[in-house]
């Protein structure tokens, strides 16, 4: 949630945010009034019983009439500061609503519009010269690697078994991901999918997007669709000794998504599926260092992508497309022939302090104050890969070339039908 002390200063700065999103400005004066109602009713409440503590000193220094008046003053306040208590929880409830319902405020230099209106930052590497490519599905059957049929026998549509080769390569790509997250200085964690409701609300996910997540009513849990969820959780409600260097975590997960309103998007194979498993870098670090760090994360996923030998581009996403925590995003497309279009495969959101706030994750300053910290989070390595893995290798035959990199955890250099 955005910080009311930044609303009440710079209300103005806001609205942009939300003119930027083509999100409703109407939401901040919403919240305006909110916090302006709940201030007065907590004011009011405080006169209250600051009177009822003065009536109390009073009392055994009264007697007679007077003492009688007070007695009285006292009943009927104490039905007031009930009354006055009560104002002020439903101000709050009004005020965190209103909260809520506004996003993070979008950082300075992020394209503004709808998912078609991202920026391309840069291409890099060289497609491949293929007459006529087969895609990952033609690819994965021959080789024994994915089979559809048997997932949506068992499971339904959108789901699917990686078998033999396709297992290796999977476990292969996020080994490799895991491996150079843990060389950089990530704490490697194996997180749990299922999370309550306020650690799902915390991030984010319970708003635009709840749709999306698979809910278990019996148990009142959630199904998570990125171990970032579980990971913003983590120190949730804590004060961190010091953030003098960003705190950095890489969860390994199994993730899952309805894909609600994708029907039609994406159906061929494994690209838009509901279940998945990722790599997830996660980094809790100082506000004023979380640009830079969102930069860090970028180049590490270029790293792995670099490793698997993929030609792909860097897009900057715009700010209707970012989701409501995130203040910028950097996606990384992979080039897929089948289709003669990028991919996304992998994504990094600096979300500043906005799901810090939600979750209450503070550290403390040179000064020993608490501050609320900044979250940053980045795919390094996930099942989608295994697309444009296949289908940039090809060869003519069928077979896939093996990236170097994968080599040591797949045991070869060429798959062959």
């Amino acid at each position: 949630m955005i910080d009311l002390r930044l609303l009440r200063e710079d209300p103005d700065l806001v609205r942009a945010s939300q003119r930027t999103r083509g999100a409703s400005e109407s939401a901040v004066d919403t919240l305006l009034s909110a916090d302006a109602t709940r201030r007065e009713s907590v004011a009011a409440f405080e006169a209250l019983r600051a009177e009822q503590k003065q009536l109390g000193k009073q009392m055994p220094k009264a007697s007679g009439d007077e003492r009688a008046a007070l007695i009285a003053r006292t009943k009927a306040l104490s039905d007031e500061v009930k009354a006055a208590e009560e104002t002020v929880r439903a101000a709050e409830a009004a005020l965190t609503e209103a909260q809520l319902a506004i996003p993070n405020i979008v950082q300075e230099g992020a394209p503004a519009g709808g998912e078609d209106d991202y920026v391309v930052l840069r291409e890099v590497g060289t497609k491949p010269d293929l007459a006529e490519p087969k895609d990952h599905l033609q690819l994965g059957e021959g080789l024994g690697a994915l089979d559809m049929e048997r997932g949506a026998k068992v499971s339904g549509s959108r789901f699917y078994f990686l078998t033999g080769i396709g297992a290796m390569l999977q476990l292969g790509i996020l080994q490799l991901g895991l491996q150079q997250a843990v060389e950089y200085g990530f704490t490697p964690v194996i997180p749990p999918v299922l999370v309550k409701p306020e650690t799902m609300r915390g991030t984010g996910f319970l708003g635009e997007h709840a749709s999306e997540v698979y809910h278990l009513p019996a148990d009142d849990l959630y199904l998570v669709g990125t171990s970032e969820v579980a990971l913003a959780g983590f120190h949730a409600g804590e004060i961190l000794s010091s953030l003098d260097e960003p705190m950095r975590y890489a969860g390994w997960s199994s993730c899952f998504r309805r894909e609600a309103g994708s029907y039609g998007k994406d159906t061929r194979g494994i690209v838009r599926v509901h279940q998945f498993d990722k790599v997830e870098m996660f980094s809790y670090c100082r506000p004023e260092l979380a640009a830079e760090e969102h930069l860090r994360l970028l180049a590490w996923e270029e790293e792995l992508l670099a490793k698997l030998e993929l030609p792909y581009r860097v897009i900057d996403v715009a700010a209707g497309d970012l989701g409501s925590s995130a203040a910028r995003k950097f996606d990384c497309e992979a080039w897929v022939p089948s289709q003669g279009r990028y991919l996304e495969v992998t994504s990094t959101s600096n979300c500043t302090t906005f799901q810090a706030r939600r979750l209450n994750v503070r550290y403390r300053d040179a000064d020993g104050k608490n501050q609320f910290a900044a979250t940053l989070n980045g795919t390094l390595a996930t099942t989608r890969m295994l697309v444009p893995v296949l289908e940039n290798h090809q060869q003519p035959d069928g077979s896939v070339r093996v990236p170097k990199a994968l080599q040591p955890f797949v045991g070869r250099d060429v798959l062959s039908p």
